[in-house]
């Protein structure tokens, strides 16, 4: 282990829960409050918010919006959770990016290569202004991939894994993350399952494999983004910014239907190839917590 996995290990014991000098102060209701539930609550309601207000808004909105969500994210782990954010420090957070953004891009790349080979997909020009819709296409992408994740890998999987370990954590918030997308166009209950495994699962992964914030964001932005540059649904919305067009023909389980690329067996078999040596890199790296570890920590 090199000397920055030992920094970034000790970076993510120290910031486990803390006690607080005033945590007995407030009694019971503090110790809700500073609680994984209390913070938990605190952090999806308002990462949830910024979402809300920003995504859909014009020009650079949301990527500032995702920037907000940041600073939300910060107060509410450093104010109600009382642990250090190695997650979202700005050291190695290039690196993060292009290392996720690189895995976002060959996901989807290998993805949607095998799905034309097997006669699923054929793309044509769609002749939009390629600049304006490139910045479109990213400035959306970029607040919704940063905001969704600080509140399903940020707040929520580490909640989770305080009380119950890493293991369960990955799989409630995978499950989590596929039901939220159930109520999405075209979504079926094979379109939930294959979010929960090629996202859910590889995004929690890839959280526990590196603990940072910048990789998983990257990887989700790059994602969706080359999907709606395709002009390929994006989980069940048709993209009305695009470069290009997109003709299916076959299974759904070839091509995914209305849904799009995620509800495709090829993704969801890729996602797990990744998933299972990632999560493996992340018990060398001593990132994966057990239960018993994460119950002795809120006694």
């Amino acid at each position: 282990m090199s000397t920055t996995d030992v920094r970034r290990d000790a970076d993510f014991d120290h910031g486990s829960m803390r006690s607080g000098p005033d945590r007995g102060r407030w009694g019971r209701w503090g110790r809700i409050v500073h609680g994984p539930l209390g913070w938990a609550l605190a952090g999806l309601v308002g990462v949830g918010l910024v979402a809300g207000v920003t995504a859909t808004g014009p020009g650079p909105v949301p990527v500032l919006g995702g920037g907000v969500a940041v600073g939300v994210y910060w107060v509410v782990m450093r104010r109600l959770a009382r642990r250090a954010t190695p997650e979202i420090a700005w050291r190695g957070a290039g690196r993060q990016a292009l290392l996720g953004g690189a895995m976002g891009l060959g996901f989807v790349a290998v993805s949607t290569l095998l799905i034309v080979a097997f006669g699923g997909y054929s793309f044509s020009w769609a002749h939009h202004a390629v600049v304006g819709t490139v910045a479109s296409v990213l400035a959306v992408q970029a607040g919704a991939a940063l905001t969704e994740e600080l509140m399903f890998r940020g707040v929520a999987l580490q909640a989770i894994e305080q009380r119950w370990g890493s293991r369960v954590a990955v799989a409630a918030t995978a499950l989590f993350f596929g039901a939220v997308h159930m109520a999405n166009p075209g979504a079926t209950l094979w379109s939930g399952l294959a979010i929960a495994v090629e996202a859910g699962m590889m995004l929690g992964a890839a959280f526990l494999w590196q603990r940072s914030m910048w990789l998983v964001a990257a990887l989700h932005f790059v994602w969706n983004s080359a999907e709606q540059l395709l002009g390929v649904p994006v989980s069940g919305h048709t993209p009305d910014a695009r470069l290009f067009s997109v003709r299916t023909s076959g299974s759904h389980l070839l091509t995914g239907g209305a849904f799009g690329l995620e509800a495709s067996v090829f993704p969801v078999a890729i996602g797990l190839l990744l998933a299972i040596p990632m999560f493996a890199a992340a018990r060398r790296r001593g990132n994966v917590v057990p239960a018993r570890r994460a119950d002795r920590r809120n006694r």
